[in-house]
């Protein structure tokens, strides 16, 4: 009895990331974008395309390391063709540092608008675009009607979104199915070799949904994402209580 009962639940939460659009990957066909152990926090251990993705950016830092992050990931969305869009009102983004992710300058369309709300239109109009890879827009704010709005174009079109909320005043409810934070880690250097090292980031699911929030500290290596060592992640967590 308690086993029938585990496996109706079962069966029900399967056919609630179904309807949610959270379909399961097909065997023999990897769907991750290659972050790893972080992937797993996302239903069915896939991250989620095709949805808006939130990401908190308090101080200028987190919006450096952010962009970074995103770099990295845009080069996976991108690899089947297709442009991205990168709205902003004050951009800050310096586009010949995309070569480091494997994104080309020229594979992004920047838009500069003089208003938020002019931001958002311009998302909402390129999500529709199903041609598109993914559409990037730095805001301060949005409304739970806004972020409706932008999740029921990427339902048609299957588009991935990233909402880069720079220095947000108020978090409220959204449709989005992620909520990151991504903080810059200081890198490391190889023995015995000058400069810097690869980029390292910190990076907090604050929010999933029908997944597992989690921290994970990422490291840029040979074009692909490497988690940074379970031992020396904790050494770099201590240093940086200790100094913060």
């Amino acid at each position: 009895m308690h086993q029938n009962r585990n496996d109706i639940i079962s069966r029900l939460q399967k056919d609630i990331l179904l309807w949610q659009g959270f379909s399961p990957p097909v065997a023999g066909k990897a769907k991750g974008i290659g972050l790893g152990p972080l992937e797993a926090a996302f239903p069915n251990g896939v991250f989620p395309t095709g949805s808006i993705h939130e990401m908190l950016c308090p101080a200028p830092e987190q919006a450096a390391a952010t962009a970074g992050l995103m770099a990295g990931i845009l080069a996976t969305l991108m690899q089947q063709g297709g442009a991205c869009l990168w709205i902003s009102t004050s951009r800050k983004l310096f586009p010949p540092a995309l070569i480091t992710f494997n994104v080309q300058p020229h594979q992004v369309i920047f838009i500069d608008v003089q208003q938020e709300k002019d931001a958002l239109w311009a998302m909402e109009e390129g999500l529709k675009c199903e041609g598109v890879a993914a559409v990037i827009a730095e805001i301060r704010e949005i409304s739970f009607a806004q972020s409706r709005r932008l999740q029921l174009a990427v339902e048609s079109s299957k588009v991935t979104g990233f909402l880069l909320r720079n220095d947000p005043r108020k978090l409220g409810t959204t449709t989005c199915v992620a909520r990151w934070q991504v903080s810059p880690l200081p890198s490391q250097l190889e023995d015995g070799l000058p400069g810097v090292g690869f980029p390292r980031w910190q990076v907090d699911l604050l929010r999933v949904r029908n997944g597992t929030p989690g921290s994970w500290q990422l490291e840029w290596i040979d074009d692909s994402f490497v988690p940074v060592a379970q031992e020396e992640a904790e050494i770099m967590s201590e240093n940086n209580r200790m100094t913060g």
